[in-house]
């Protein structure tokens, strides 16, 4: 049986904490999977001949709808239930193909408290494939600010989503 989900709260986030590493070994499966499931019939996406001969990939790889998918998972893992997204913006630098393992690290970078028991957490993404920056995110995401609060209890005018303060360095 699994442990219950902690609940973040901005109690337990500090400007510098670093996010625990995740790590994703990358198949054909994990790559045609995302692609169905996003309804992208691309070739680059499921096509090993195509990919190499006609795009000039080293072979498929995995599309922004997944990629956005699996940093999603890896914020919300971190944050518990009560961690709601509100912002992420990334840049997609080198392709993630079957063989590689992404590896997702994060470093707070601004805690600030909100409205209506929210508090907005900055996040500087990098998912890497060995040395090389694949994928450079930032991300706003709510937390509780105490116990008892919920980010997925804000509706229309209540959930106001700060501007980002920087971009994605790039790590």
């Amino acid at each position: 049986m699994n442990a219950p989900y902690r609940t973040l709260t901005a109690a337990d986030v500090r400007v510098g904490d670093r996010l625990p590493e995740l790590r994703v070994p990358v198949t054909a499966t994990t790559v045609v999977i995302g692609a169905s499931a996003t309804r992208d019939w691309q070739p680059q996406h499921h096509d090993h001949d195509w990919a190499v001969n006609r795009a000039g990939t080293r072979d498929i790889f995995l599309n922004t709808p997944t990629q956005a998918g699996w940093i999603g998972r890896y914020v919300t893992d971190w944050t518990g239930p009560t961690g709601r997204i509100g912002r992420m913006a990334f840049r997609m630098r080198a392709s993630i193909c079957p063989g590689d393992e992404m590896v997702f690290n994060a470093t707070v970078t601004d805690v600030s408290p909100g409205d209506q028991g929210v508090t907005w957490v900055a996040l500087d993404i990098a998912v890497t494939v060995g040395e090389t920056v694949c994928t450079a995110c930032t991300a706003t995401v709510a937390v509780p600010s105490s116990e008892g609060d919920n980010s997925w209890a804000l509706r229309g005018e209540e959930w106001r989503i700060p501007e980002p303060t920087a971009p994605a360095s790039g790590r």
